[in-house]
């Protein structure tokens, strides 16, 4: 009796068993994984839980491709994505078509997370079947309709790509497919995740050029890796641009007057980022959200000589070099392009009365950007800690000078323009005059000056931030502006 009630029993957990496997592993739309690729698609497959914070650092150098990010439309958490192995082959701009290719079969590569399960021949709801495409009946397609894509700089897309696929136009038989897209939102692939972070920008990917002569470039990198005449001696991670150029002279001038520009500006940016979508239902506003440019910031620049006066009523503006550079960084598992573009220049707002030889250094640190909170909304962000100190004045005329070393910053994502600040650093030269007479006939003029140092921080936070899924607002948002000044020196002069 024993015996046959041990022998039902293992029947029976053999019946279970087999019904186990026959409802998950032989299921007829679950593919087949083995070993390590079976755990990758596991791990990258597990639901995250709410309120989860995720890591924001730099996306992968040196050659090592970033994964893309895919939210899929048939999982219950859509609007958190998951890293996977589908990458954009192209894309068209002016049409919004893409290209997604799936990875080759024994590549060693993790299958995509979430694969769409319906054919190309597959019923829609309607019954109808759908269009087989060029891949035939059998080719199975590697996004679905309502997946949302996030992806780093690809062919056709230098600013990378955030969209959702809104037709499957054409599918192949490797289970690539061409889709139809629109815009989509940074809320559809965090979800309700939290990320806070910045991460610095690489000198070496910014390029620059040069908009005068006179302009190097140097730049010290992670690694002891640097560039140009002053690398060796820059903090890492710092790009330095020196310059020197001629700046217009006032007609009356004296050839000893000849007016000129010199300096460097030395910049340690990087880029912060913030996401709360810890209250937010699925695709709805986020909680939080913010977008800026930080960083160090050091510079040291003459003035030299009797500048022209301005021209109409307008400061003399001279742009020396552009910057650009579109950085990855990855929050979680999405890849966001973030795109940087910076003018280095001078200005000069003169009487084209004075003659100076004055040199300061200005150290620091600065922070703009924009925030949002769901109470608040939109709201600018300007920050800025200098420190500033005369290294040679010398007035020899009486009259009024200022000249400023900035830089005009502007931060997007995904080729959406973000937030556009201006901080420039100053030298102010102002005096006053007064004249004195005798019997002969002769004259002469005498007068105090005083030289300023000062900081002008300003900017506006521009449409495009509902990038991330915050509502439009019509107007753009200034940045609150920042003005300091302060004394450097003073002293007299006699005419």
């Amino acid at each position: 009796m024993h015996k046959l009630r041990a022998h039902a029993l293992i029947s029976a957990l053999s019946t279970i068993t087999v019904a186990a496997l026959l409802a998950t592993g032989c299921s007829a739309h679950s593919p087949a994984t083995t070993g390590e690729a079976a755990g990758s698609t596991a791990e990258a497959s597990k639901p995250g839980t709410d309120d989860e914070r995720l890591a924001v650092v730099s996306a992968p150098t040196g050659g090592v491709a970033t994964p893309t990010a895919v939210a899929a439309a048939n999982t219950p958490d859509q609007a958190r994505a998951r890293k996977s192995a589908l990458t954009v082959a192209s894309y068209d701009r002016k049409s919004r078509r893409a290209v997604i290719a799936a990875p080759t079969s024994g590549s060693g590569t993790t299958p995509p997370v979430t694969p769409s399960t319906t054919t190309a021949s597959s019923p829609t709801a309607s019954g109808t079947p759908q269009d087989a495409g060029s891949g035939g009946a059998n080719s199975t397609t590697a996004v679905a309709v309502g997946d949302v894509i996030a992806s780093a700089p690809a062919p056709g897309a230098p600013d990378g790509i955030l969209a959702k696929v809104t037709e499957i136009v054409d599918t192949a038989a490797d289970g690539s497919a061409t889709v139809q897209t629109e815009p989509a939102k940074l809320n559809s692939v965090l979800g309700k995740s939290k990320a806070d972070g910045a991460v610095p920008v690489d000198p070496s990917a910014l390029n620059v050029e040069p908009l005068v002569e006179g302009v190097k470039v140097s730049w010290a990198k992670t690694g002891d890796l640097t560039f140009g005449p002053e690398g060796a001696k820059l903090p890492l991670g710092s790009l330095r641009i020196d310059v020197a150029t001629a700046v217009k002279t006032a007609a009356d001038a004296p050839a000893s007057a000849a007016a000129s520009l010199k300096g460097f500006v030395q910049l340690a940016p990087e880029v912060a980022f913030s996401y709360d979508g810890s209250r937010a239902a699925t695709s709805s506003s986020p909680s939080g959200a913010f977008l800026g440019l930080t960083g160090e910031w050091t510079s040291q620049w003459q003035l030299k000589g009797r500048a022209a006066g301005a021209t109409n009523g307008k400061p003399i503006r001279i742009p020396f070099a552009e910057l650009h550079a579109d950085p990855v960084i990855q929050v979680g598992p999405v890849p966001i392009v973030v795109n940087l573009d910076l003018v280095c220049y001078f200005r000069v707002d003169a009487d084209g009365r004075v003659t100076v030889d004055a040199e300061q250094h200005l150290k620091g640190d600065f922070r703009v950007g924009g925030n949002f909170t769901w109470a608040k909304g939109w709201r600018g962000v300007s920050e800025s800690h200098m420190t500033g100190e005369p290294l040679k004045t010398t007035v020899t005329t009486l009259g009024d000078v200022k000249a400023a070393m900035g830089a005009e910053a502007t931060v997007g994502l995904y080729g959406t323009v973000g937030v556009t600040a201006d901080l420039a650093h100053y030298l102010r030269a102002e005096s006053n005059a007064t004249a004195g007479g005798s019997a002969n006939g002769t004259g002469s003029a005498s007068g105090s000056w005083a030289l300023y140092g000062g900081v002008d921080l300003s900017g506006t936070l521009n449409l495009q931030l509902s990038i991330f899924g915050t509502p439009v607002f019509q107007t753009r948002i200034p940045l609150g502006a920042v003005h300091e000044e302060w004394l450097l020196t003073k002293g007299e002069v006699r005419t």
